[in-house]
């Protein structure tokens, strides 16, 4: 049964659809998916074409936006848009640690979770589209993980793609996770440098935040214990347009003078929490670097251990010295399933994900290169997540992909740039640009 409401400017359709757990096994276990539809409100009764919007991960469900905002406005002027929350996210099946135990042990939640990659979320879009589109190619807007998601896409079915749109997207076809974070330390240090050089007095702030959690235990209102390499951690945010910002408004108001002392504040614990917890997207942590792996090397918590490659990213050794302290950016570590409570249940289901050596490709180089989809992507300059020279060798390699290379904004340019963003890339793809 379909339930359609009204937002302004737009009407809400939810949707459901019943796939294979496993598309090589057909007949096996099935899982529900869950996608918002949504039109502009006097285009309800129009034939048009479809619009898939990918969302960046892994294991972020699709955006909830209240009216048409920014990239969606603009793509429903043309399109009726299809937001669809990828397996395990979501409404649909989540994976979590409240649902995972219903597969038994850690050895049956990681075999369960291989199955939540790019080539099965692509396998998923096949299987829905039949039923939206009633057959026809569609449109996909793949962000970040999308993008993966959506090169995948083209690898196992083109034939499905009316229009590839990229933004922040473009993996490497081959690297193993060493390589991608080889290549992504280098360029986290280069933000924090940036983040120190617009807020110079965070540097400060921030030696004295890491210098009381090495010598205190903090534990945060949820139960999140936080160490000084989750601390550094929140230098996640700044790969995207307002994170320097967001950062610096939080280490301004980290301690608070009481009877006791200075400690953290609880305004700054409460706001900590929110950006270190993985409660509201646990398999982003637990598949995290799965989405990398392609071959029958496991992946061997590879940020952990190519971390350590980067003795600046000590914490420690910054303190000892007059080094500032760098925050690192977005990379899952094995500490992570030990702070963070929502992730605690599922550490030995981690450790098995990242021990595997039955990985299989995700994408086909040679049918990449016979490419006959047009293909657009957005590239950004010197992206924090996803690693711009990584992404051009690959736009290469996919025959017919037109690239458009900006420093006008970060990784997060579709939510920034919204309209202005899809309008070039459509253009571009239509060889209006």
């Amino acid at each position: 049964m379909t339930l359609s409401y009204r937002q302004p400017g737009v009407v809400l359709t939810d949707r459901r659809f019943t796939v294979p757990l496993d598309h090589s096994r057909p007949g096996g276990e099935t899982i529900e998916l869950y996608a918002r539809e949504v039109v502009a409100s006097d285009k309800t009764h129009q034939d048009l074409p479809w619009l898939l919007y990918l969302q960046g991960g892994p294991g972020f469900g699709a955006d909830r936006s209240v009216g048409r905002p920014g990239w969606l406005g603009r793509a429903l002027k043309e399109y009726r848009v299809l937001l669809l929350d990828q397996r395990g996210t979501g409404h649909s099946t989540p994976a979590n640690r409240q649902t995972l135990p219903l597969r038994g042990g850690p050895a049956e939640q990681a075999d369960y979770l291989t199955h939540f990659r790019a080539d099965s979320i692509v396998r998923d879009c096949e299987t829905i589209r039949a039923q939206v589109t009633g057959g026809a190619p569609w449109t996909v807007l793949g962000q970040s993980f999308g993008g993966f998601c959506l090169t995948t896409y083209l690898s196992l079915a083109p034939e499905g793609l009316a229009t590839a749109v990229i933004t922040g997207g473009l993996p490497s076809l081959d690297a193993h996770a060493d390589d991608v974070y080889r290549a992504a330390f280098p360029r986290i240090e280069r933000k924090v440098t940036a983040h120190y050089a617009r807020y110079p007095q965070d540097a400060e702030r921030a030696r004295r935040i890491a210098d009381h959690l090495l010598t205190h235990d903090v534990v945060l209102p949820n139960g999140y214990r936080l160490t000084v390499e989750a601390f550094q951690s929140l230098g996640i945010v700044l790969g995207t347009g307002d994170g320097t910002h967001r950062l610096h408004y939080l280490l301004e108001n980290a301690f608070v003078h009481t009877p006791e002392g200075f400690t953290l504040s609880d305004a700054f614990r409460e706001q900590a929490q929110g950006m270190l917890s993985y409660a509201r997207h646990p398999l982003y942590a637990l598949v995290h670097e799965a989405i990398y792996g392609q071959d029958a090397r496991p992946t061997a918590w590879s940020a952990e251990r190519v971390r350590a490659e980067f003795p600046q990213f000590d914490a420690a050794k910054a303190l000892a010295g007059d080094e500032p302290l760098l925050f690192t950016g977005e990379s899952i570590h094995p500490w992570m399933f030990d702070c963070d409570p929502a992730l605690r249940p599922l550490r030995e289901t981690a450790d098995l994900l990242a021990a595997r050596t039955d990985w299989t490709p995700l994408y086909d180089p040679a049918r990449l290169a016979a490419n006959d989809v047009p293909v657009v992507a957005a590239v950004y300059h010197d992206d924090m997540y996803v690693d711009t020279a990584h992404s051009l060798r690959t736009a290469r390699a996919i025959r017919g992909l037109r690239t458009w290379i900006t420093d006008e904004f970060e990784h997060d340019g579709v939510r920034t740039g919204g309209q202005r963003v899809l309008d070039r890339l459509l253009a571009l793809a239509r060889n209006e640009a």
